[in-house]
């Protein structure tokens, strides 16, 4: 990417006060706009030559930072672009789902190193904290000891109140009921000395989307992950907004009149567990829903559920609009792309019919990162807790 096209909201400090401030503006300036030589940074970010010159050092000291090849221009001296270093910085990254669960050992750079995962009929305590426990003795011996100097801390997505998902993958209330006043930080702290985040599970998929994908081409946007259950995210001023306490952006819940004048939340209406239902009253076996980007042997039950799922992400974009004023609607999931690609061109086309007055209708986009957005999402939290700005003071295109 052009670093010509990176501006800086808040700019830098000169102040040597506020060097960990600069560092990270730097880190989070070569992390999204790609590698940069020195005198660009300096340029975009408002700082002195000779104050990013000193930074650039100490960073490329410390392992964050890697010199590209020198490019030669028609005068003076060679640039030499620097990059964030793969093996500066990894963390790990760990998605509960309702009938699954993965753990992955990510880079600086964003790329997976490795990964484990498990299956079960429904996710209880004792045994994710074992799965969490094992897989990540698994993929921490794939570092050498040096490396695994650079962990710098686990991220978990998971959805919020767990013990509520009883009804929804048919377990009882009381074996659910012993996720009530789980702490994940006290629990892995049991076995790890790494700092534990704690994010939800589609807003982790959010800011993978944000970070990794097409998310950052736009300043404000709407995020809807439709999986087993939908969910969604907030970005606002170039930054994923989590709310007071974590739950921004809870698209799932969003209400939505039936066609008897019953009030349905969006997670009972455009979710995949609705198709793997029907799947199941036809006598299909439903697995290939999730391990398989081919779901052409169910065509003709996947053609009237994306039909429903459309109009219904077509409503709740423009429920979202009204609040804010989103200029894009992303759309991702845990679907095969040309599922996802339908379903963008079918809310597109629904969203013209719907009553827009006083709105502004937003773009629908399909978002980039798909099934392992949540786990890649959650392993960005203790990269950006530590190296990254993550505030609405952050990095623009």
């Amino acid at each position: 990417m052009d670093g010509s096209k990176i501006r800086s909201l808040s700019g830098g400090a000169n102040q040597s006060g506020l060097r960990n401030h600069n560092e990270r503006l730097l880190l989070s300036m070569l992390q999204r706009g790609g590698a940069m030589p020195g005198s660009d940074l300096a340029r975009i970010a408002g700082l002195s030559p000779q104050t990013v010159s000193v930074i650039l050092r100490k960073l490329e000291k410390d392992g964050l930072l890697a010199r590209g090849a020198p490019v030669r221009g028609k005068v003076g001296k060679p640039s030499v672009p620097m990059t964030l270093a793969p093996d500066g910085v990894f963390s790990l990254g760990v998605n509960i789902g309702r009938r699954s669960a993965k753990i992955v050992l990510m880079d600086f750079t964003g790329v997976i190193r490795a990964d484990v995962s498990t299956t079960f009929s429904y996710p209880l305590p004792a045994e994710i904290f074992a799965f969490i426990r094992s897989g990540l003795d698994e993929l921490t011996s794939t570092l050498t000891p040096d490396l695994q100097q650079r962990l710098c801390g686990i991220g978990i997505a998971a959805p919020f109140e767990l013990w509520n998902w009883h009804e929804m993958v048919g377990a009882s209330a009381e074996e659910f009921a012993l996720w009530k006043g789980v702490s994940f930080q006290d629990e892995i702290a049991l076995f790890s000395d790494l700092p534990v985040h704690v994010v939800n599970d589609a807003t982790a998929a959010c800011r993978a989307e944000h970070v990794y994908g097409r998310g950052k081409e736009f300043r404000d946007y709407a995020y809807f992950f439709v999986a087993a259950f939908v969910g969604g995210g907030i970005v606002l001023n170039h930054s994923v907004f989590e709310g007071h306490q974590g739950n921004a952006g809870a698209l799932g819940s969003l209400r939505s009149v039936g066609p008897n004048g019953e009030s349905r939340q969006l997670i009972d209406i455009a979710s995949i567990h609705l198709l793997e239902a029907r799947l199941s009253e036809v006598g299909l076996d439903p697995s290939g829903l999730w391990d398989s980007d081919d779901w052409s042997p169910y065509a003709r039950y996947v053609e009237p559920w994306i039909r429903q799922t459309a109009q219904e992400l077509a409503k709740a974009a423009l429920s979202t609009c009204a609040v804010i004023d989103f200029e894009a609607i992303m759309i991702d999931g845990g679907l095969p792309p040309d599922v996802k690609e339908t379903l963008v061109a079918r809310t597109r086309r629904y969203l013209l019919n719907q009553d827009t007055r006083g709105l502004i209708p937003p773009q629908v986009e399909a978002g980039t990162i798909g099934r392992q957005a949540r786990e890649l999402g959650a392993a960005c939290s203790p990269i950006f807790s530590q190296y990254l700005l993550n505030t609405n003071s952050g990095l623009t295109l």
